[in-house]
Order: C-alpha cells, then structure tokens, then sequence
C-alpha cells in the first residue's frame, strides 16, 4: 500500500480515486433555443428521497455547464453494459453526440431511449466543489428497467456487474 501525504501528485490521487467503483451516467440538458448538450459522468449521487434530490458533480470547465444553468433543467441517463459508446461519445468533441442513438423528449429534456435509469430534473442547488462543480437536482420524472445490466467504471476501465 502507496500512503502519500498532502500535496498529493495528481495521478496519485485520481488513481486512489479511481478505486472506486462507480456507474456510469450522461448527463444532457436543453437551451431555450433548442441546443442539446450533455457529458458522461461518474460523480453522481442519490441524495434524499424527501424531497427526491440527487447530485452529479461536473469539471468548472464542462461545456454543457452554461446550458444546463440556463434551462435549469437536466437529465442524468444511467447507462446499461451496452452504452459504453454513448459513454464515449459524450466525451469527445466537435462531433454529434445525440447523433446514432435514439432520444426521447421529456418536456424539453433530451432522455437517452436504453437508459437502464433515467431522471430528469430540475436544479435545485449549484454549489462550490474546487475544480468542480455541486449540482444538486430534484427528480421530477424518472423511468426505470432493472432488467438491464449496468455499466460501471474502476480502475479507469468499464466493467460488468459479476455475481456469483
């Protein structure tokens, strides 16, 4: 076992970071005029059940951060074992992310069709988190089907859910 004391190297502390196994969600979000814009995350969070709040936490710099500010409301798509390419997709830029997978509208809010999870929401707190960002949302909407497998996230590899 490496033990460190701060100020830690960064590789140091996102690889103890990443030992953490996490699913995988993509957030999304729509301008008043129409603009789509998401990113993948692994920082999310349940939060309360009353009132029905959750979190996700995204880079200052994410550039679907001023939408989602503007409209103030979100999406967070829980992505199955199959949505690793709508994962990576999200993460990459000057492409069509919403191109070659199927959406849904859910009063303005762009919702990924083969989500195992899916929440739409409406901002409820935007908080300080150093080079990140605090969003807390409040669930107004969600979908769900368990029969899915999940995609997760250690190690920075995707993984699947092993039960035996």
């Amino acid at each position: 076992m490496t033990i460190a004391q701060a100020p830690f190297e960064p590789r140091l502390l996102r690889d103890a970071f990443g030992c953490f196994a996490t699913g995988v969600t993509v957030i999304t979000s729509q301008s008043p005029s129409g603009e789509r814009v998401g990113l993948t995350a692994n920082s999310f969070t349940s939060l309360s059940i009353d009132p029905p709040l959750l979190l996700f936490c995204p880079a200052n710099g994410a550039s679907a951060l001023p939408v989602l500010r503007e409209s103030g409301r979100f999406a967070i798509n829980i992505l199955d074992f199959d949505g690793q390419t709508v994962s990576d997709r999200f993460t990459k830029k000057g492409i069509d992310r919403f191109g070659e997978h199927e959406w849904q509208d859910w009063d303005g809010v762009p919702v990924l069709a083969s989500a195992k999870a899916a929440f739409a929401c409406t901002l409820y707190a935007d908080h300080d988190g150093g080079d990140h960002r605090i969003i807390v949302g409040r669930v107004t909407q969600l979908a769900l089907d368990q029969g899915r497998e999940p995609l997760l996230y250690l190690h920075g590899r995707y993984r699947r859910v092993h039960v035996g």
